[in-house]
């Protein structure tokens, strides 16, 4: 049996708030979310991505734009005739209530019978497999169990949208991954239209049908995980979405011969014959200041992988040494300029330092360690090129 869930596209339509102070948290936002689908809003601290969700949630006031859930214009819709459940950050239980209690509670405001609200308690129990917690107190729960509970409590209410505000946050490493494929799993299978915001991009690229990633209030890409990371459409999505994030350098693409080499500081890498079809407006930034992307798992140490072409390696000293197993992270120095993404806390600023930092991911057979004197292989088919003034993708 199957919870019975009518589901909806939803659609922003260059949605905006101001606050009586003037403060512009969310600019013409604009998303379509289509039935069933699990959309992730992702970006750092302070982007809007909250306040988004609130003014879907009938939260916040929408100060310009339409939002759409269906056919319905819901500006000026009560929160309490939405037809959405929320999730919280904080679980919001009641503690003196039984598990099946805080569960049951919108059903219980609905003055459904006391029998139907059971027996839905119990389904919303089984499909989160709390069964066995519906007679304790919240107190008596680990957080993961009581975000279960407070799924529960959402999913008996049926609503053709869920809402999730951060809901793993408050959990520790281990718990986070297992209630990230727990959350994915129980949305598939109900199949109910969800809006998910949260700050971790690992979160979002692991849980979402899409990725819409936000900075300062302003939508900046929204695709699935795959192209996003693929192809980030500016300098801030790309140092964004990975981790460790790609390395950002201005460089150079300049013409050696009949190819074309990226001049990195004092070092040049020979491009791959196939990065000007992927990338054909790349030939008119020949001889200008380029922003060059590099991400961690396109390096590797030569001495390892040795057929990789001798003209697209990097000389390098390395600085640190993470050994993680099933890889290993090399950090090292590259005397070129790093590129700031525009979050203060990712990247250094342009011309900031004379040495800047690069991080490899080196298989776990690398013998390199602090101090040696290495060879890096560059897969440059899969560098990045961003424009240096206006930090948009260059490409097509």
């Amino acid at each position: 049996m199957r919870l019975r869930v009518d589901m909806a596209d939803v659609r922003l339509d260059k949605i905006t708030k101001v606050y009586p102070n003037g403060f512009q948290a969310v600019t013409e936002l604009s998303l379509e979310l289509s039935d069933g689908e699990f959309l992730v809003l992702v970006g750092p601290s302070g982007c809007g991505k909250s306040t988004a969700l609130r003014m879907i949630a009938g939260l916040e006031e929408i100060s310009g734009g339409d939002l759409y859930v269906g056919d319905r214009h819901m500006n000026d819709v009560a929160a309490k005739d939405r037809d959405i459940a929320m999730v919280f950050q904080s679980y919001a239980l009641y503690p003196q209530m039984s598990v099946a209690d805080n569960i049951g509670f919108p059903l219980r405001l609905r003055k459904i019978p006391k029998a139907e609200r059971r027996k839905k308690v119990e389904h919303a129990a089984k499909i989160l497999e709390i069964t066995e917690q519906l007679d304790k107190k919240p107190s008596n729960l680990s957080g993961g169990q009581r975000q279960r509970v407070a799924m529960g409590r959402a999913i008996v209410r049926e609503p053709s949208l869920f809402l999730m505000d951060e809901p793993l946050s408050n959990l520790d490493a281990k718990l986070r991954v297992q209630m990230r494929a727990d959350i994915a799993g129980i949305q598939r299978d109900l199949g109910v239209t969800t809006f998910y915001v949260t700050h971790d991009q690992v979160e979002a690229m692991t849980m979402g049908d899409r990725v819409a990633v936000i900075k300062d209030g302003y939508l900046q890409q929204v695709a699935s995980p795959e192209a996003l990371y693929a192809e980030p459409d500016n300098v801030f999505v790309a140092a964004f979405i990975g981790s460790p994030h790609m390395n950002l350098y201005e460089g150079m693409v300049v013409e050696q011969g009949d190819g074309l080499v990226v001049c990195l500081g004092d070092q040049r890498l020979a491009l791959d014959s196939r990065v000007l079809d992927h990338r054909p407006a790349l030939r008119a930034h020949i001889d200008q200041p380029v922003v060059v992307g590099i991400r961690p798992e396109d390096m590797d140490d030569a001495a390892v992988v040795t057929d990789h072409p001798a003209d697209q390696r990097l000389d390098a000293e390395v600085d640190v040494r993470e050994a993680l197993g099933a890889e290993t992270l090399m950090h090292f120095g590259l005397a070129v300029p790093s590129v700031n993404s525009g979050d203060p806390d990712a990247l250094d600023e342009l011309g900031a330092e004379n040495q800047s930092r690069c991080t490899a991911r080196f298989s776990a057979e690398t013998g390199a360690r602090p101090g040696d004197r290495i060879r890096v292989n560059v897969t440059t088919e899969k560098m990045h090129f961003f424009d240096r003034s206006s930090h948009l993708a260059i490409r097509s």
